[in-house]
């Protein structure tokens, strides 16, 4: 079993199905975990099932990134925190949802990476960083203008942050998932006519678990992974291979 020996390491998007769950495996390999998220009564929750810290603040805002995290001693980060945004084309798509969803899932990520790599790189001690991206920055996908161009863009941003921080002895890597049926996914993916066809070009013919996620996360922050990075690994049930 994986032993992360009580390095503290930040999940944003802890509230949400699979920053939960990473949390949860996280805890179970005896990191330090501290747990950001949205949703203060879930986090909350999550505290008291698991035991983690928990430390809200806005990912869309520099200043309360900063806040949060100047001085906090970092050992790891999941960037897991997002926003779907819509389903639209280049056509019809809404730009002042492109932009949240960019100010989010990009420019989020990369806040908290400046932030949290400053840390790493003053303790000294190397690191590991795992960006939660999608199938969608690898292939195209109905609809998923904003969300594609988001994940393309934080893939990009884990294979320069590989390259930069690698002299620090910081690992970088993506994680990049089909689809998980949440409540959130199930209004677009549950349709009949969106469902079938998608499992129809999957190998393994189903959708993917939170826990099947969050596992695949735990290893990149591994000592297993020590030569990792740069990497973004699709967990996508053999989807983008065809």
């Amino acid at each position: 079993m994986t032993d992360l020996g009580g390095r503290t390491i930040l999940v944003t998007g802890a509230s949400g199905g699979i920053g939960g769950a990473t949390v949860r495996h996280l805890c179970a390999a005896n990191a330090d975990v501290i747990a950001s998220g949205r949703a203060e009564d879930a986090l909350a929750a999550l505290a008291k099932e698991t035991g983690c810290r928990t430390l809200p603040f806005d990912l869309s805002c520099e200043d309360s990134v900063r806040t949060a995290l100047e001085g906090l001693d970092l050992w790891g980060v999941v960037n897991c925190g997002g926003f779907g945004g819509e389903i639209a084309t280049p056509m019809d798509t809404d730009i002042a949802i492109f932009d949240k969803v960019i100010s989010i899932n990009t420019r989020g990520a990369l806040l908290v990476t400046k932030y949290a790599s400053q840390s790493m790189v003053r303790l000294g001690k190397g690191g590991a960083i795992v960006n939660v991206s999608s199938q969608a920055a690898l292939v195209a996908l109905h609809g998923h203008i904003s969300y594609g161009a988001s994940k393309a863009a934080l893939d990009n941003i884990t294979r320069v942050s590989a390259l930069e921080l690698g002299k620090y002895k910081i690992r970088v890597n993506s994680v990049n998932p089909t689809v998980v049926m949440t409540d959130m996914a199930a209004g677009y993916w549950g349709r009949p006519d969106v469902a079938k066809p998608f499992m129809e070009q999957m190998p393994l013919g189903r959708w993917a678990t939170v826990d099947e996620i969050a596992a695949p996360i735990v290893f990149l922050l591994s000592d297993g992974a020590a030569m990792i990075t740069g990497v973004s690994l699709p967990i996508d049930g053999g989807y983008t291979c065809r």
